[in-house]
């Protein structure tokens, strides 16, 4: 962090966590949030359905089809993809900058097509790729979330499959074998003040 920055004199990085599904980013950016309240984290905004226990405006900002065209349509959106074939994600551009702006840490935990188009319209940013200690871990770990079908456990392995392929383009790499390591390490590449608690 530079001189200006302690200062708070000069906007803060972004850092984007990616990686592939079931690899673990919502529940490493799940333990950020709860032990380092000092970073701040985006809410994507998203078409598919909650799922058990998830949160309006918490976990995601879920809006339908018309909206999510006209969050587009406006200009709104930092990056924006349809995941999986199926469901769109995006991230708020509006939250992004003013969060930067005010020079916290601030993370993203997005998909690869999301980083790819942030590493597009804002290349200054961090990508942090997060990857599984294994494939067949992270096939366990997608198995055992039980939260879909057969069909999307195996559109979403083919799907992980080629987002491990992607990991030479980002800028570090974590391995999640365990979330407070993970979220540790993240959390010093953001710089946030509680690194060390």
């Amino acid at each position: 962090m530079t001189d200006e920055q302690v200062a708070g004199s000069a906007p803060s990085r972004l850092v984007v966590l990616a990686g592939p599904t079931a690899v673990g980013k919502g529940t490493v950016a799940a333990y950020v949030r709860d032990h380092h309240p000092d970073v701040w984290l985006s809410v994507s905004a998203t078409t598919r359905p909650p799922r058990p226990g998830e949160v309006d405006g918490v976990h995601y900002l879920f809006v339908d089809d018309a909206e999510f065209d006209r969050l587009v349509a406006a200009g709104e959106m930092l990056e924006w993809a349809v995941v999986h074939g199926v469901h769109r994600y995006g991230t708020p551009r509006g939250p992004v900058d003013a969060a930067l702006a005010a020079g916290r840490p601030a993370l993203l935990e997005i998909d690869l097509q999301g980083a790819r188009q942030v590493r597009a319209n804002m290349p200054e940013a961090l990508l942090v790729f997060l990857k599984p200690p294994s494939w067949e871990e992270l096939v366990r770990r997608l198995v055992g979330r039980g939260t879909e079908t057969e069909e999307e456990r195996e559109r979403r392995l083919a799907t992980a499959r080629e987002e491990l392929a992607a990991e030479a383009e980002f800028d570090r790499v974590i391995v999640n074998s365990e979330v407070r390591v993970a979220a540790t390490e993240l959390v010093g590449l953001l710089g946030s003040p509680t690194e060390l608690q």
